[in-house]
């Protein structure tokens, strides 16, 4: 009997689908994507994504870091937020065929600027801010209480492009997306 496979989310070479990323950055995000789903899980692992309601599945591999890689991320919060950025960009690559451009500036309410794929934006009029979370440990409540952060902080930047907040849980398999309108 054949058994489903979920298709796969791509969070290896991301620079070279993003080109607001450089190698090494993109690397950074794999790696650190891989310490914090190894810390509760083993590869590959099925990913729920929650998109403004609608949920669907990703199957993702990532290699079992060694000393080496766990003592360069040893710290649980920056490796978190490191490896938030590449599941985030990954999954807005896939379900909403948008790339990252661009590093957002201090201040914005996002960390990233997206576009559709195909876009070379030089003046960013395309794009979406991108807001990204992560969270190591918690249940589907600590991630929607932080989606409701995420968003509120997208509302109050200083920036009229639309945006979106992401939010990945580690250890509960769940990325939750919502694309943010102007209404409280």
């Amino acid at each position: 009997m054949n058994v489903p496979v979920n298709p796969k989310l791509r969070l290896e070479l991301l620079h070279e689908r993003h080109p607001g990323l450089t190698a090494s950055l993109g690397g950074a995000f794999f790696e650190a994507a891989s310490v914090c789903l190894n810390r509760h899980h083993d590869s590959p692992v099925d990913m729920n994504i929650v998109c403004n309601d609608v949920t669907s599945t990703k199957s993702v591999d990532f290699p079992r870091p060694d000393a080496r890689v766990l003592n360069a991320w040893a710290n649980d919060i920056d490796t978190t937020e490191t490896g938030a950025y590449g599941v985030s960009l990954a999954i807005m690559e896939d379900k909403e065929q948008l790339v990252a451009v661009r590093r957002a500036e201090t201040l914005t309410g996002a960390d990233w600027y997206v576009a559709p794929i195909g876009i070379e934006p030089d003046d960013l009029e395309s794009c979406f801010r991108l807001e990204v979370s992560g969270i190591d440990v918690g249940g589907q409540l600590a991630i929607a209480t932080r989606l409701r952060q995420k968003i509120n902080q997208t509302r109050r930047g200083k920036s009229n492009l639309p945006a979106i907040a992401s939010v990945v849980g580690f250890k509960e398999k769940i990325v939750a997306l919502e694309k943010v309108s102007d209404e409280k």
